[in-house]
């Protein structure tokens, strides 16, 4: 999971072009095949044991300008989740603000490296919104997609990777979601997805940092949580 990316910057969320192909250059000489969602979906189960989904959250345009580049030299695959109510505008959730990809930049992505999914409306997280709330923020994402003419999978990576955790809370909101007919729900976790998912609606991501070292990173693709 990743969020931001900078010529130079490494901190938190935000990492560097460097570092980053260091990592997208250790994935594709070490045989790791990228999924994108759309594929998993058709699979019953993966060849090998290096296989990896690439994520990006809140559509940044410095993914467009540094993260995609990279993942087209080395033929990698990633899904851009997007809070719909801010593209072409900027983010409310970091100080200084960053702009996020508008609809042009969005359809121009090659759809063969990048898969475009919902990452809400507001950016809000779920577990602070009533169940009305959750309700409007979903149509106006559908909304959003639609108006735009954008190309979205059936796929959902929760704000801040909030949602509900106990029931009844739980067992309604994993219910809107097969109503509205989402295939998949990502959350953070940081621990490896045995696949096919046992809990689709609870994959965890593991969440990569901008002053990770190339050996940390390894042993969090390898291990997931590290203690």
């Amino acid at each position: 999971m990743y969020h931001q990316v900078d010529l130079n910057e490494n901190a938190g969320l935000i990492i560097s072009t460097e570092k980053l192909e260091a990592q997208f250059e250790f994935l594709a000489e070490n045989g790791y095949h990228s999924y994108h969602l759309s594929k998993l979906i058709q699979l019953r189960e993966l060849t090998g044991k290096k296989n990896i989904v690439i994520t990006f959250d809140d559509g940044y345009v410095n993914q467009l300008e540094y993260a995609y580049p990279l993942l087209q030299k080395y033929n990698l695959k990633a899904t851009f989740f997007i809070p719909l109510k801010y593209i072409g505008g900027e983010d409310t959730w970091n100080s200084p603000a960053s702009p996020v990809m508008d609809q042009e930049a969005l359809n121009s992505l090659d759809p063969t490296v990048v898969e475009l999914a919902y990452h809400s409306y507001e950016h809000k997280k779920y577990t602070e919104l009533s169940p009305e709330q959750i309700e409007i923020d979903t149509r106006k994402a559908f909304e959003v997609v639609s108006e735009n003419a954008l190309s979205f999978g059936p796929y959902l990576a929760y704000p801040y990777g909030k949602f509900p955790r106990k029931d009844p809370e739980r067992t309604w909101f994993f219910q809107q979601l097969q109503k509205n007919h989402f295939q998949y729900g990502l959350r953070i976790g940081n621990r490896l997805n045995i696949f096919p998912f046992k809990d689709p609606f609870e994959i965890q991501r593991i969440d990569i940092k901008g002053e990770y070292s190339l050996s940390r990173f390894k042993r969090k693709i390898r291990y997931g949580k590290l203690f």
